[in-house]
């Protein structure tokens, strides 16, 4: 009977050491439901992350441009997303770091 307890006890310890890792902007992302449309590294409704890391890297003015693009939905089909300046700035620097 210990055994089962112990392996509860483990795979709820992995999933909270898990939790701490994650940033502001991974937080921020799951609680805007930003899945619903993108994934980290394939394409679904809207582009991946790591495609649109891609396509800004290097150009130093990529994050405004996608915090502007979250704020207002920009010329594109996103969505506005209602969140403070700083949360919408997290969820960028998340963007622009995924590989």
């Amino acid at each position: 009977m210990r055994l089962p307890f112990s392996i509860a006890a483990a795979i709820t310890g992995m999933a909270l050491v898990g939790a701490a890792f994650a940033g502001a902007g991974e937080d921020l992302i799951a609680s805007h439901k930003c899945s619903k449309c993108h994934t980290a590294k394939t394409t679904k409704k809207g582009p991946s992350f790591a495609s649109i890391a891609e396509k800004y890297k290097g150009q130093a003015d990529a994050s405004a441009k996608l915090v502007q693009v979250l704020k207002t939905g920009g010329s594109t089909d996103h969505d506005k997303v209602a969140a403070s300046d700083a949360d919408l700035k997290a969820i960028v620097e998340s963007v622009l770091s995924a590989k």
